[in-house]
């Protein structure tokens, strides 16, 4: 009888799709009269196993669907190799309290000193606390809104961007934006103003930005609406994959050298 009673719980558990529970029902079960677990204690312990890991689900497709190229923390994040990047600031905005308050963060400095690693940690850090999240590349953003704006699909794709908690936009500056770029992407910005927060990263300083768009008139007012509410990281620094590669010369020399020193013979 129990074990006709154990496979229909089983059954029953499978059916409605509560997994964890069904992984977990025996295991738990035998702690309880090992324990003298009362039945609410059991069940709630089974409850909570299940809720844990509905969430971590959850958590999982959001992170995959965010777009991040690479998975980075604000904890793998190396400040001794980065001092200009003030572990305060950092710490201030892992609270995620820019989110509350719609602001940015713009993060400005040359190429590799792991402006985007810091802001997918943000990113990563907002959606474990429920955020929505979307991560793009700056030109592929352009040639998306381009895109929609020529298929008269521009107003739709601009509410699917303005959706997200966070937006991160990476690598702003590393190509130019022409003058329906500039446009879509004013529009884009201004539509999240004050209704969201936006992360960026660019190599660019803000002074170049008129560059970037090939329009000053633009570039300012769009950094009317960036800089109103906005924390901006500048980092200053050597690159994490010039390090790397430097690291890996050092050894090619020291390996050369070994190989000088002691010819096989």
């Amino acid at each position: 009888m129990t074990t006709l009673l154990l496979e229909r719980v089983h059954q029953h558990l499978t059916t409605m799709k509560l997994m964890t529970v069904d992984a977990l029902l025996e295991p738990t079960l035998e702690r309880a009269m090992k324990e003298s677990l009362s039945p609410l204690e059991t069940i709630g312990d089974l409850v909570e196993q299940e809720w844990k890991g509905r969430v971590s689900t959850t958590i999982r497709t959001r992170i995959k669907n965010a777009g991040f190229p690479v998975l980075k923390r604000i904890d793998e994040f190396d400040f001794t190799f980065q001092p200009s990047v003030d572990r305060t600031v950092i710490r201030d905005l892992a609270t995620l309290r820019f989110v509350d308050n719609a602001e940015n963060v713009v993060f400005l400095g040359p190429p590799g000193v792991g402006k985007t690693h810091l802001a997918i940690g943000l990113g990563v850090t907002a959606i474990e606390q429920g955020i929505p999240v979307l991560f793009v590349n700056a030109s592929v953003l352009i040639e998306q809104l381009k895109d929609a704006n020529c298929t008269d699909q521009l107003d739709k794709y601009l509410k699917k961007l303005t959706r997200p908690g966070i937006l991160i936009i990476d690598e702003i500056g590393y190509l130019p934006f022409d003058a329906q770029a500039a446009y879509c992407f004013f529009q884009l910005i201004s539509r999240r103003y004050e209704g969201g927060s936006t992360i960026f990263t660019s190599n660019k300083s803000f002074a170049d930005w008129g560059e970037i768009f090939q329009d000053h008139v633009i570039a300012a007012a769009l950094l009317d609406r960036i800089l109103h509410h906005c924390s901006t990281v500048n980092i200053r620094g050597e690159s994490y994959r010039m390090k790397d590669r430097k690291n890996h010369k050092l050894w090619t020399d020291r390996k050369e050298s070994t190989e000088k020193r002691f010819p096989n013979v």
